[in-house]
């Protein structure tokens, strides 16, 4: 790639880029429901399409690059001149990925919670803040969104090793917006199936008295509810469930996404006590 423009400021290499290294798993397609979710939610296509700058960071992509080649892939339906700069604290990852880069279009740089001095329109960070402890969530969170471009957001959650079971929050600058639960509806037993995947400010507050786990509570009576609804497949009984469940949370998204296996709710709605 000699001689190729990279991203502004890309070949600078932060002395101490803010965080730990992760464990690495990835895998193809992990990550393909949140990168749905960002295509097709209005209000978080938005930030992108309407950026001045079209950079995207994908923060701690792991062990091989693919996840970041695919969400350049898919954001390209957003925004056609998007930029994508994959971020990891390690550099022998950064050195592994950096074949697959085509700038500007898509580069990789050692960076960690301080963006690499960028200033994106939005932020991924799956599977990053899994292995801290909940007390230093609030820090990571303002260490990110205050390092976002006007009107950006950060996508931050968790998922499993093959992107069945997803839960993310969505912030801006001010703070969260909305928690994301999104599966493979026959992945599920019961809805509350996913709270193993919550993100790690939510994770250890799924006991009785905290609102995530009246939300899980809630959305399984659905379920039971919705049970007639399995004869037409487990999309109809979940898309049914959360209808449900609209009736008494603040559910943000439609019947489109639901079918999808996918619900958005207020940050309200589960905010820890």
């Amino acid at each position: 790639m000699a001689g190729r423009a990279r991203l502004a400021g890309s070949g600078a290499r932060s002395a101490k880029p803010l965080g730990n290294p992760t464990r690495g798993t990835t895998n193809p397609n992990r990550l393909r429901r949140s990168d749905r979710w960002l295509t097709g939610t209005p209000w978080v296509a938005r930030a992108l399409a309407g950026a001045a700058d079209p950079l995207v960071v994908d923060l701690g992509y792991g062990a091989t690059p693919v996840t970041t080649i695919e969400l350049a892939r898919r954001l390209a339906s957003v925004r056609p001149d998007v930029r994508v700069l994959g971020l990891e604290i390690d550099q022998e990852r950064v050195d592994a990925a950096l074949p697959a880069a085509d700038p500007p279009r898509l580069d990789f740089r050692r960076g960690g919670f301080e963006l690499g001095g960028t200033r994106p329109a939005l932020v991924r960070a799956f599977n990053v803040l899994r292995q801290y402890e909940e007390a230093e969530v609030a820090a990571a969170w303002t260490t990110i969104t205050s390092r976002l471009g006007p009107g950006g957001l950060l996508v931050e959650g968790t998922c499993d090793e093959l992107g069945r079971r997803c839960c993310w929050v969505t912030l801006d600058a001010a703070g969260p917006l909305t928690i994301t639960l999104a599966c493979r509806p026959a992945d599920l037993a019961v809805p509350s199936d996913l709270a193993e995947r919550l993100p790690k400010v939510l994770i250890h507050r799924n006991v009785p008295g905290e609102r995530v786990h009246a939300l899980f509570t809630a959305l399984d009576r659905c379920w039971a509810r919705a049970a007639p609804f399995a004869n037409f497949g487990p999309r109809a009984r979940w898309t049914e469930a959360v209808a449900l469940l609209r009736q008494d949370w603040p559910v943000r998204d439609n019947r489109r996404r639901w079918r999808l296996g996918e619900v958005t709710l207020d940050w309200a709605a589960v905010t820890p006590g």
